[in-house]
Formats: structure tokens, sequence, C-alpha cells
């Protein structure tokens, strides 16, 4: 089916896991036909200070079979295409538990209350202005 780039965390490594993007309650792995595409997705992952991304060359199909068993969407990037951005808000740490093949949600902010993660952002775009 052909060869595609993915980001992954710790590549290479008994806690490897590849990027997702949160959409409502689901994850999709997005698949690059580009290299440089997955590259500049990933600098703009480190810019928001997310961990810093391996780009790998992976199988489509693969790919496509990872995400069918994980019960994850995917989504297949064109050369192309519209450059894809990151979404603002990222989820800072998942649970995977390999041995039984389920995900486990990261614990929710109340709503009203600020999370670390984006008190630290709005602290930096602030010690930007000045």
């Amino acid at each position: 089916m052909g060869r595609v780039f993915v980001l992954l965390f710790n590549a290479r490594t008994e806690n490897e896991g590849i990027h997702t993007v949160r959409i409502g309650d689901r994850n999709k792995v997005l698949m690059f036909e580009s290299e440089d595409d997955a590259t500049r997705f990933a600098l703009m992952l480190e810019a928001q200070d997310f961990p810093s991304p391996a780009v790998e060359p992976m199988d489509r199909s693969e790919i496509e079979h990872f995400c069918e068993t994980a019960d994850y969407d995917y989504e297949l990037v064109p050369t192309d295409g519209d450059l894809v951005v990151p979404p603002e808000q990222n989820v800072d740490e998942t649970d995977w538990n390999e041995e039984d093949s389920t995900f486990t949600q990261p614990k929710v902010e109340e709503k009203g209350e600020m999370s670390n993660s984006e008190l630290d952002n709005i602290r930096r775009k602030l010690e930007g202005l000045l």
C-alpha cells in the first residue's frame, strides 16, 4: 500500500508511542505522505513544548491495522494538501496498557479550572509580550 511517515515518541524503545490527535472522544493517527510535512508538524509540536517526536517511515497497511486494533481513527495527509497544524491544547499524559490493548483516558480538569500546562502556555505568551 505504500510508505507513510508517522510521529513516534521514544522511538525504538519499550516505551514507544505514536502521536495522535484527539478529536472529541476519538484518537486519530496522522499518516504523512511527505517526510517534510511530517517534520514540519513535529517542529510545530516542539514549539508548543511537546516532547520531541521522531519522524519514522512505516508501511501504511501496518498503521491502518494498528489503528483498527487500537480503535483509533487515521488520516492520510497528502503531499500537496493543506498545511496541517497541531491543536492548541495537547494532552500531557496518556496511559497505554499493551497487555490488554486498552487506552486509558487522561484525567480531565473540571470546567472553570485550568490545567498546569494551560497556565504555563498562557504564562509563556504573556512573557513574550514583555
